[in-house]
């Protein structure tokens, strides 16, 4: 890793993709992730593509191009077609790449969502994504089926383990026709049109928001994870996945491991500290890109050794100068690194390589254009330690929210400025430092939090009058919720009764684990808006119940 943004793997993707073009004779192709992907696998059939921490079991390059190709004749058997939309849901076992990459193969949309979510959730996620198949665990698709019925979406199931009632991917997988496999050649598409990945976002509007991102804007934007590294193929031995599938920190792994020839550990299990512990002492994984609320709960319960970890990444919320002064000691390494990055732009937004100034996030990356602007006048702030709303434009920024016009168009302009909804303030130097967040988004371990969206579910109570749902930071954790509650006029709603509202309507990583704030009115701006800033502060001293 070296101190500063270094093209090595930028001369590395011209070199794979110029040879991708070379067979294809198509310009366009150097950003077409399924050709890349298969390209790659076949380049090096022996080399051990992933690793399933919890059964041990591992795959080869070879292995998965086989799997995925059938996959992929499969699904267009059963009629599935460019433009398409396929959901994954599902732990990180082996079989989660093969649909994965069988779709990249045909110009079919990927969208990669929780599989803990319940009916109601996956109905408002059916309802968006408009799949036209859903590959998933046999044990959820009880609930699938009835979010499909509620969405009014048709779509075929396809499970990844067996099941009695529908087709599993072993099935698919059947395959007779032999000249097939061997003559397999992916869909040509538009990579700058045709979108690769539906990444779910904040859903700040209290309906969650999914984002399209297109070949081409994975194709440049991921690479930027890798410009710290000199060495490629393989920048780094072993990667440790441990984000749940719908991360788009996973969705990395699974688009650019075989590209860049490194081994992905990831695990079926549930990430608990005894079982991090017990991968990264038998497997010593050399790479971690996670949450610092996730490294946090494994530095205070793994009993593991950290040095062998090179390099430690954590992003997605604030990272404390201490906790990275704390993984450098347990790691024994300086390149433990903050990152700021987003869906929108398929991830990494600044560098964390330049030795930037304390307490800055780094400068931007090399594939966007960049301004600070006041978000109320929409100006263009031109001093420095002046805070204003990042903007960015480039090849990066996505294509928009699918089928979600209006909130597009609130966040892209007509001339292709992404607004962030983040607050900055820049040096002179361009190190660009965060000031505050805009959107609500919470998070609580590895999961999203809309507030409004426990808003709603808590207004549906007879008794609640207004409701403003913040959260309170917890070292482990990252955000625990908390609700603020106005009752009614002559009401009395209990805090159990809005805890077993939530409980009832949402998941578990929605429920007020920082209890229920009883107020006689919420604070409000100039504008008549919830003052969301002053209600985190207020719950810091008020009872909760």
């Amino acid at each position: 890793m070296v101190k500063h943004a270094y093209d090595a793997v930028h001369f590395y993707m011209q070199e794979v993709a110029s040879r991708v073009v070379a067979k294809t004779g198509i310009p366009s192709d150097k950003h077409h992730m399924g050709k890349l992907i298969l390209h790659c696998l076949k380049e090096d059939p022996d080399f051990v593509c992933q690793i399933d921490g919890a059964t041990g079991e591992s795959e080869t390059n070879g292995s998965v191009l086989d799997r995925s190709i059938r996959c992929a004749i499969s699904l267009t058997a059963l009629g599935l077609k460019k433009g398409d939309v396929m959901v994954l849901m599902g732990p990180n076992h082996l079989n989660y790449c093969i649909p994965h990459n069988a779709a990249l193969f045909l110009g079919i949309m990927v969208a990669c969502i929780d599989d803990t979510l319940n009916v109601n959730e996956l109905k408002a996620m059916f309802e968006i994504n408009t799949p036209k198949i859903i590959v998933g665990q046999n044990k959820k698709t009880e609930d699938i089926k009835k979010a499909l019925d509620l969405s009014g979406v048709y779509a075929k199931i396809v499970t990844f383990d067996k099941s009695d009632d529908y087709t599993n991917l072993a099935e698919l997988l059947k395959v007779d026709n032999v000249a097939a496999i061997k003559d397999f050649k992916p869909v040509d598409i538009d990579p700058e049109d045709v979108v690769a990945y539906l990444t779910s976002t904040s859903g700040t509007t209290g309906v969650p928001k999914t984002a399209m991102l297109t070949h081409k804007n994975l194709a440049i934007a991921i690479p930027y994870i890798w410009t710290g590294f000199t060495q490629f193929p393989t920048p780094t031995r072993l990667v440790f996945v441990v984000s749940p599938g719908q991360w788009l920190s996973a969705g990395f792994h699974y688009l650019f491991s075989p590209i860049m020839k490194y081994t992905r550990l990831q695990t079926s299990a549930p990430v608990v500290p005894e079982h991090f512990a017990d991968l990264v002492n038998k497997y010593k994984p050399t790479y971690i890109a996670t949450s610092p609320n996730l490294v946090t709960t494994m530095l205070i319960n793994a009993k593991c050794d950290f040095s062998c970890f090179e390099t430690v990444i954590m992003g997605g919320s604030a990272v404390s100068t201490e906790l990275i002064n704390e993984v450098k000691r347990r790691a024994n390494t300086d390149k433990v690194y903050s990152l700021y990055g987003m869906s929108e732009l398929g991830g990494l937004v600044v560098h964390h390589e330049h030795h930037p100034a304390p307490g800055s996030n780094g400068r931007v990356v090399g594939s966007c254009e960049a301004r600070l602007v006041d978000p109320v006048t929409n100006q263009d702030i031109e001093e420095p330690n002046v805070k204003g709303e990042l903007w960015l434009r480039g090849p990066v920024v996505f294509k928009g929210y699918h089928n979600n016009l209006e909130v597009t168009k609130e966040t892209l302009t007509d001339d292709g400025w992404f607004k962030s909804g983040d607050i900055f303030y820049r040096d002179e130097s361009w190190n660009i430092f965060f000031v505050e967040r805009y959107k609500l988004l919470l998070k609580y371990r590895n999961h999203q939090v809309s507030p409004v969206e426990i808003e709603e579910v808590i207004m549906k109570h007879p008794g609640v009058f207004h409701v403003a749902v913040t959260g309170i930071p917890d070292k482990e954790c990252g955000d625990l919720v908390v609700a603020c509650v106005v009752p009614k006029p002559g009401c009395s709603p209990t805090a159990q009764e809005i805890k077993d509202l939530v409980k009832e309507s949402l998941t578990d990583s929605k429920q007020l684990r920082g209890g229920v704030v009883f107020m006689k009115e919420l604070p409000f701006t100039s504008t008549a808006k919830v003052n969301r800033k002053k209600i985190k502060e207020m719950v810091l001293t008020l009872k909760r119940e």
